[in-house]
């Protein structure tokens, strides 16, 4: 095995780790896409509004344009009585102004014409037989509302998206809004991801699994998977054998690529030769143990322009050392300004121990606790193999190393695992 060099870090703290992967982490360069395709992407200039928007007062309601003073008081018993003077759909513009007494029907949209102040919705109306037209305002609520005003959205000239933003619906309805086919957005890091061992199989290979001469390759396509809901672009090797052969030819294969994810051949045993076959071909390694569990034989370095991350064999550690240490480097690289996971308070469903000496990161289900908070439990066995208790968990709950019990009701931190789209049983919302 390759001597260690001083200068690779071993046996760190999380806190630790992750500072020197950041620190080493830098933004992507910039690249330019249609907006229809930005969705989740990170803008990489500001984006100023060209007008105003709305670019004149316009109605928020269908209804009839009036003047204030002509309604305020109308009710069902004492309705006020206006003249119809004109229709404006949206799309047409007015071509009389609104005077005493008078009222101008409107689309939601639509402009307001000269003379009113308000916009009174067609329910709160009823019409009133003969020629011409009149209508009668049974509510006066709406004396003053209903009219949305010139730039009280957007105004010309400034700053609406700031350098940095990720694009959600909201920011993409605001790019078409100022006119932007298309907008500067970070590069999408990509990211080759590299199972390796001879026990491993992958799908063409499942006879072999059943047999149980085998372990199927899980760790390839759920790290692929993770890749992609960090906003980068997946990779997928396949599988290297425990060879120098078939290592080089694979690692041969990641070049050009932002990041190198590699999974097993990692640790001290005597087939596990991943990182020496890497140095031979150049790594600059930073360090290679953490104090964190599941998942403490991860290593992190330099392969000259690749940033290679050297994530345990087993599936969940795979995972959750991905989560806690790998999406925030590639939120940096998508020039993200939130790089690090949210995290919130629960509190311990259950008892819940732990060893010291190492933080722990344990699968959990959050629930509602009846207080207005959130409960986490356990999703089963905590065991590094067992890939169901993360399929389970919607959380990771952390245990500091100095911990060894956390007792029902205790708080906690716990991190959010992502969701395509986190929902739940009830809307939670007043009725």
């Amino acid at each position: 095995m390759a001597e260690r060099t001083p200068r690779q870090a071993d046996w760190l703290s999380v806190r630790d780790a992750l500072d020197r992967i950041l620190a080493a982490t830098h933004p992507l360069g910039a690249e330019r896409v249609p907006i229809a395709d930005a969705a989740g992407r990170t803008l990489a200039e500001d984006v100023r509004s060209p007008l105003d928007h709305p670019p004149w007062d316009n109605s928020g309601m269908d209804g009839y344009a009036v003047r204030a003073a002509d309604v305020r008081g109308a009710s069902r018993g004492a309705p006020a009585v206006l003249e119809v003077i004109e229709s404006v759909p949206a799309g047409a513009f007015p071509k009389h102004r609104v005077g005493p007494g008078q009222a101008i029907r409107i689309m939601t949209g639509a402009p307001v014409p000269e003379g009113a102040d308000s916009v009174v919705r067609v329910e709160h109306t009823e019409a009133r037989p003969g020629t011409p037209e009149r209508i009668a305002v049974l509510d006066d609520g709406d004396a003053g509302r209903n009219i949305r005003r010139r730039a009280e959205d957007l105004r010309a000239g400034t700053v609406v998206l700031e350098t940095g933003r990720v694009l959600r619906p909201g920011e993409i309805g605001v790019l078409a809004a100022v006119g932007r086919p298309e907008v500067a957005v970070a590069r999408r890091p990509r990211i080759g991801v590299l199972s390796t061992g001879d026990e491993l199989a992958g799908p063409d290979a499942f006879e072999d699994v059943r047999a149980g001469r085998r372990i199927a390759d899980s760790n390839s396509y759920a790290l692929a998977a993770a890749v992609a809901t960090a906003g980068g672009v997946p990779v997928r090797l396949g599988i290297a054998r425990d060879d120098e052969a078939s290592l080089r030819a694979h690692f041969e294969a990641a070049v050009g690529l932002d990041v190198l994810i590699t999974t097993a051949g990692a640790s001290v045993g005597e087939h596990d030769i991943v990182r020496d076959v890497l140095e031979r071909l150049g790594l600059e390694l930073d360090f290679w143990r953490v104090r964190i569990r599941p998942g403490s034989p991860f290593s992190f370095g330099r392969l000259g322009r690749t940033l290679v991350f050297g994530l345990p064999g087993n599936p969940v550690s795979a995972l959750v050392t991905f989560e806690v240490l790998v999406r925030p480097a590639l939120r940096r690289m998508a020039a993200r300004t939130d790089v690090h996971s949210r995290t919130m308070r629960v509190r311990a469903a259950e008892p819940i121990e732990s060893k010291p000496g190492l933080v722990h990161f344990l699968r959990v289900r959050l629930q509602p606790d009846g207080a207005g908070g959130l409960a986490a439990r356990l999703t089963g066995a905590q065991g590094s193999g067992v890939m169901s208790s993360m399929a389970e968990a919607d959380a990771l709950l952390v245990v500091p190393e100095h911990v060894d019990r956390l007792a029902e009701g205790e708080e906690a931190t716990a991190i959010p695992l992502s969701a395509p789209d986190a929902g739940q049983d009830s809307c939670g919302l007043p009725g």
